[in-house]
C-alpha cells in the first residue's frame, strides 16, 4: 500500500484510470504534539479504505467518515481537528470542527477534496448514430468507447459504466446478453419497443433473470418522437445526463451509504462500528472506542463515562 509522498499521488492516478471515485486528504496545518506533518496526505476510497498517512488513531476515523461524505456529495470540506480555541478567531462558515481529546493536545487542519471520475460510456455498434453518440459524449469530457458488436465482451464495461447497444439488428440478442452479464449502471438498447420486446423475450427464454432484463431501457433515450439518428444520439445522452443528475452519483448508481457511526464515550470522536473496532462491555451496554487509550480511560473509571450512551 502507498504510504507517503509521491506513492500516494501515483495511487490516486491508478484509481482515476480505473474509474473509481475517491477523496484526497491533505494536512494544511498542524499544532504539536501531532504525529502528522504539514503536507501529509492520504487517499480514501468510497469503501472507507485509507492509503497514506493523515494522523493517528484519533484523527483517522473522522477523516475517513468526512471523506466518504465528500465523495458522496462531490463537495470539498475543510476539517479542523481540535478545540475551536486552538485555531484562533472566528471560524468561517462551512468549516467542520471536531474536538480531539485522545491523550493529545495537538490539532490538525485537513482539506478533503473529492476526485470524481468522468463517466464511462460504451457504445456497441458502428452505425452513424453510434458514432455521433460517442462523439457527443467526448465533447462533454466523458470517456467514450465505440466497439463493434463482435468485439464486445462483459469485461469491456464496469458496474459504473453506461452501455448502449446500437447494433440495430446485427446480432442484437447475443450482444445484449453479454451486456447484461456486465451489470452496468445503465444498459439501453437502440430499437423500437416491438424489436426490444422480441430481444428481451428471447433472452428470457434462454434463462436470463427477469430482474436483470427489467433493467434494460428499450428504446434507449428520452422519447422525442420521430427523430433523425443525430437527434436519437442527443436523446440518449440527455437521458444519461438526467440519470447522473437525479442520482447525484457520477455513475448513475446511488451514493455509497457508510456503515453505522457511533461516538467514543471518552473523547466524543466518531467511530465506525464494525469488525476490529475497540469495544468494552459495561452494564449490558457495548461501548466503542477510537483508540486503546480511550478504552483504558473508560475501564479505569466507567462511572465517569457510562452515562454517555453510544450515539
Amino acid at each position: 500500500m502507498p504510504v507517503n509522498g509521491w506513492e500516494v499521488v501515483e495511487y490516486a492516478a491508478e484509481l482515476a484510470r480505473r474509474g473509481e471515485a475517491f477523496a484526497v486528504a491533505t494536512v494544511v496545518w498542524r499544532q504539536g504534539p501531532s504525529s502528522s506533518q504539514q503536507g501529509s496526505r492520504a487517499i480514501i476510497t468510497a469503501d472507507g479504505e485509507l492509503h497514506g498517512w493523515i494522523g493517528g488513531a484519533c484523527a483517522e476515523p473522522t477523516v475517513i467518515r468526512v471523506a466518504r461524505q465528500v465523495i458522496s456529495t462531490g463537495t470539498a470540506q475543510l476539517l479542523l481537528l481540535g478545540g475551536p480555541d486552538q485555531f484562533g478567531g472566528a471560524l468561517p462558515d462551512g468549516v467542520a470542527v471536531v474536538p480531539i481529546a485522545c491523550q493529545s493536545e495537538g490539532a490538525l487542519e485537513v482539506y478533503i477534496e473529492p476526485v470524481v471520475p468522468v463517466p464511462h460510456l460504451v457504445v456497441v455498434g458502428r452505425s452513424p448514430m453510434a458514432q455521433t453518440l460517442a462523439d457527443l459524449a467526448r465533447a462533454l469530457g466523458w470517456r467514450a468507447e465505440l466497439i463493434d458488436g463482435a468485439d464486445f465482451a462483459p469485461e469491456c464495461a464496469r458496474q459504473e459504466s453506461f452501455v448502449v447497444v446500437a447494433t440495430q439488428g446485427h446480432d442484437d440478442e447475443a450482444v445484449l446478453e453479454r451486456a447484461v452479464a456486465a451489470r452496468p449502471a445503465y444498459l439501453g438498447l437502440v430499437g423500437s419497443r416491438r424489436r426490444g420486446a422480441a430481444v428481451l423475450g428471447y433472452l428470457a427464454e434462454r434463462g436470463q433473470p427477469k430482474a436483470e432484463l427489467d433493467r434494460v431501457k428499450v428504446p434507449a433515450g428520452l422519447d422525442l418522437g420521430s427523430t433523425t439518428h443525430r437527434e436519437i444520439a442527443v436523446a440518449i445522452l440527455a437521458e444519461l445526463v438526467q440519470l447522473r443528475a437525479s442520482s447525484r452519483s457520477p455513475s448513475g448508481r446511488p451514493p455509497h451509504v457508510p456503515e453505522h457511526q457511533i461516538s467514543d464515550p471518552v473523547c466524543g470522536m466518531t467511530v465506525s462500528a464494525g469488525p476490529g473496532c475497540l469495544t468494552l462491555e459495561h452494564a449490558g451496554v457495548t461501548y466503542y472506542f477510537c483508540c486503546a487509550g480511550c478504552r483504558q480511560a473508560f475501564a479505569a473509571d466507567p462511572a465517569a463515562h457510562a452515562g454517555k450512551l453510544p450515539a
